[in-house]
């Protein structure tokens, strides 16, 4: 099967949020897409730590690579109907080198420090 595997935080309500809505319609186009909870799954599978996948998104390829951040968005929005043509702008050199800044020196950052601090806040680790 052509299936590429999505690394997630359930935990972190954005990534949920996000991630629900691309379950959804991947189970409505039959998209060869599985959705894995980062806080259910086998890392030592991925070769990840719990702190490397909380980080940023990671995909699995069906030859099992593992790609993440930007490319791992690609690999789920060439997947979806009407998602496609993101993909291959998101691609493109000079957008590719942007989207990549700004996933992983704001967007991925802020995410994880926001977790972070949230299992501080309940009792299940400290800020960072």
């Amino acid at each position: 099967m052509n299936e590429i595997r999505i690394l997630y935080n359930e935990a972190c309500p954005v990534c949920r949020a996000e991630i629900s809505h691309y379950r959804r319609r991947a189970a409505e186009a039959g998209a060869p897409l599985r959705f894995d909870d980062l806080n259910a799954a086998d890392l030592d599978a991925w070769a990840l730590s719990e702190d490397q996948a909380m980080r940023r998104m990671h995909a699995m390829l069906p030859d099992g690579r593992i790609v993440s951040g930007v490319e791992a968005f690609a690999l789920i929005w060439e997947r979806l109907p009407r998602y496609g043509w993101l993909a291959r702008i998101i691609r493109f050199p000079g957008l590719r080198a942007l989207a990549d800044f700004a996933y992983n020196r704001a967007a991925a950052p802020w995410l994880y420090r926001r977790h972070k601090r949230r299992m501080a806040l309940a009792g299940e680790g400290t800020p960072p």
